[in-house]
Parts: C-alpha cells; structure tokens; sequence
C-alpha cells in the first residue's frame, strides 16, 4: 500500500503522517529507514549530497553501533536522525516491557526527539508511554523499496506517481532494499528536483 489511507491518518491523528503544504515553496520529507549499513548508507548520503537534500534516518541501534563512522557521517552531512529501537522490534509481537528496554537502549546512541515504529506496528498503550518521549513519525509514501515482489519501476513509480507537498516518504538505507533503492532514489530525486521540490529533514 504506497500511500498511506486517509482513515489512518483520521483514526491515529496524534502521529505525524506529513507535514502542512507551503505555498511559497513545493516541499518533500525524505527518511531512510534501517541503518547505517556500509553497504549502502554511504552511496545514499552521496546521492543526497549531488541534489543538495537533506533527509532524516531512523537508525536501528545495534547498526549504529557496528558503524558509528557511517553514523557520523548521516550527522556531519547535516541531516536529522530518528530512533528505530535498538533491534528493528515489531511492536505488535513484543511485550511492551521489553520494547521499552529496547528503545531506551538505542536512544543511548541516537540522540533524537523523533521515533519510528519498525514496519509501522505499534500497540496503543506503546504508542502512549512513547509518545511522552517523542514525537512519533510515520510517513505518506511507502516506496517498497525493501520488498522482493516489487521491481525497481514500480519502487520508482510508488513515489514519483502519488507524491504530494509535504509528504513524509520511506526508503530503506538497507541491504535488502539496495537493488530497488539504487534504481529508484537517483531517479526520485531527478524527477523531484525538476518539478521543483526541496528535500527537508524533519
């Protein structure tokens, strides 16, 4: 499901699905999802750097801790890192106890306000405890970028097809996602640009 359904947006209005229209300025929110991996963060902070875009990355901890250079580096770029728990725990399948710890163990490395969900799962009383910590941000656009059924055009077509101002969309800086994003984050940011969008961290 690319684009996330109104009615979600209704029923979970306290998270952040995107961010108002600007009417002097068209505007996207690129975020990253899953690393920092050598494998492929540092190509995208490459790609980023050539369209002058500036992005957010929600960092699983336990890849900030194997890369604390790539980590850096997101930083030292200029862009907006988010926490995505210390071990991409899926929320619905995970004892609440548990997913707190875990959280709390990645935010000893990410040092941010900003959460995201694993795979967007989240239990209502989580969701309440953590969003006395942090401002929970989910998205507008999924590019299935990290999904082996979906080929690198309709990665591509996923965002370029439904974009709108302000929307918050979801790549995955990720080895599985690395055949589809290297198709279709060059070519997002070249059509992008050529409608005149700017890429903002949150």
């Amino acid at each position: 499901m690319p684009r996330t359904p109104y009615l979600f947006k209704i029923l979970f209005d306290s998270l952040v699905w995107k961010f108002p229209k600007s009417a002097k300025e068209k505007c996207v929110y690129l975020t990253f999802d899953d690393g920092p991996v050598p494998e492929v963060t540092p190509w995208v902070l490459d790609q980023l750097k050539e369209h002058n875009a500036q992005a957010t990355f929600f960092c699983v901890g336990e890849n900030v801790q194997k890369n604390p250079e790539i980590y850096n580096q997101v930083i030292e770029s200029g862009h907006t890192v988010g926490n995505h728990t210390q071990n991409h725990l899926n929320g619905w399948y995970t004892p609440n106890s548990i997913y707190y710890r875990n959280i709390l163990a990645c935010s000893e490395v990410v040092k941010s306000d900003y959460f995201r969900p694993p795979y967007g799962k989240i239990k209502p009383m989580q969701l309440k405890k953590i969003q006395k910590y942090y401002k929970v941000v989910l998205w507008d656009i999924l590019s299935e970028d990290y999904n082996p059924a979906v080929s690198p055009e309709e990665c591509l077509l996923n965002v370029v097809e439904k974009v709108k101002n302000g929307d918050i969309i979801v790549f995955h800086d990720s080895q599985k996602a690395h055949k589809n994003l290297s198709y279709a984050l060059p070519k997002t940011l070249n059509f992008l640009s050529e409608k005149g969008y700017k890429f903002l961290a949150l």
